[in-house]
C-alpha cells in the first residue's frame, strides 16, 4: 500500500518521528537505541514506531540478542518517495512522487548526461570501497544542487508569470466563482480539473457550474483569438487539444456569431 500524502504530512509533523527515520535510513536500530539518542523514553519511541509502520513507513522483524538473550524487535526503513512543498505569492504547490526502482541502469534513462557514466561504472556491483563512493556521492551531490537551483529559478519565473495573470483575472473576471475556474485552470492548463470537487467548495448547482464553465471558456477563447489574429494554427488529427477549448456545437455557433 502506497502512502498518502495527507498521511505522510501528519506522520512527519512530529519531530521525534522525523528524527526516527533520520537515523533508520542510514541503517536499522533497535528501540533501545533510538531512545537513548534522540533523548525520550522508550515508550514514547515504541508508540511513534507503531504509528510509523501501521504507515508502512517502516517495517520490522525479530532477530536474534547480539548477547544470547530473546529475540529483539529491530526496525528499518524500506519505502523510497519524495515530497515537494512549494509556497508564496501566487504559489502553492504541494505533491508526494514515487522514486523509481530497479538498479543504475535501469533508471539511466531518466539521468543527467552528466551523470551517465556514473551509473554504467557502479552498475552490477555489490560493493563499492569508501573512498570510490565518497567521490561519487560529491558528484552526485553537487548534480543535485545544480538541478535544485535550476528548479529553483523556474519555480520563480512560474510564479511571477502567475503573479502577472492574475491581474487579468480580476480585470477580466468579476465573479469569484469566476476567478476560482480561472485561477484552478492556471494552475496547471495541461490538466482537466475536478469539476464535482470545485462545485462542492462553491456550493453551486451542476447548471450554474456549467454556466460559469461556458462563459469562461468563450471569454478565454475570444482572448487568445485577440493575441493571435490573423495567426494560423494548424495540427494533424490525433493531436490532443487543451480540455478547455473542446467546444460544443452550441459554443461554435456563439463564438461564430460574436
Amino acid at each position: 500500500m502506497a502512502i498518502g500524502l495527507e498521511e505522510a504530512l501528519t506522520l512527519l509533523q512530529n519531530k521525534v518521528r522525523r528524527e526516527i527515520l533520520e537515523r533508520l535510513v542510514r541503517e536499522p536500530h533497535y528501540p533501545l537505541q533510538l531512545s537513548q539518542q534522540i533523548g525520550v523514553s522508550q515508550q514514547a519511541i515504541m508508540k511513534n514506531l507503531s504509528l510509523l509502520e501501521e504507515a508502512e513507513f517502516v517495517v520490522s522483524e525479530m532477530v536474534p540478542s547480539e548477547k544470547g538473550g530473546p529475540p529483539k524487535r529491530i526496525f528499518a526503513v524500506r519505502e523510497s518517495f519524495s515530497m515537494r512543498i512549494d509556497l508564496g505569492p501566487d504559489l502553492f504547490r504541494i505533491e508526494q512522487r514515487k522514486l523509481p526502482k530497479g538498479g543504475p541502469m535501469r533508471i539511466s534513462s531518466a539521468l543527467p548526461s552528466d551523470v551517465l557514466g556514473l551509473a554504467e561504472l557502479v552498475s552490477g556491483r555489490r560493493k563499492i570501497p569508501l573512498g570510490e563512493a565518497m567521490s561519487h556521492l560529491s558528484v552526485l551531490s553537487e548534480e543535485l544542487d545544480s538541478l535544485d537551483k535550476q528548479r529553483d529559478a523556474i519555480i520563480a519565473l512560474h510564479q511571477h508569470i502567475r503573479n502577472r495573470v492574475s491581474h487579468a483575472v480580476d480585470e477580466e473576471f468579476i465573479e469569484y466563482e469566476h476567478r476560482r475556474v480561472m485561477h484552478d485552470l492556471l494552475d496547471d492548463p495541461r490538466k482537466r480539473f475536478d469539476i464535482s470537487r470545485l462545485r462542492e467548495e462553491l456550493q453551486i448547482g451542476a447548471r450554474q457550474m456549467e454556466d460559469i464553465l461556458e462563459d469562461v471558456r468563450h471569454r478565454l477563447l475570444r482572448q487568445i483569438g485577440e493575441e493571435r489574429k490573423g495567426q494560423i494554427i494548424a495540427a494533424s488529427q490525433n493531436v490532443n487539444l487543451p480540455w478547455w477549448v473542446l467546444l460544443d456545437k452550441a459554443n461554435k455557433q456563439t463564438s461564430t456569431e460574436d
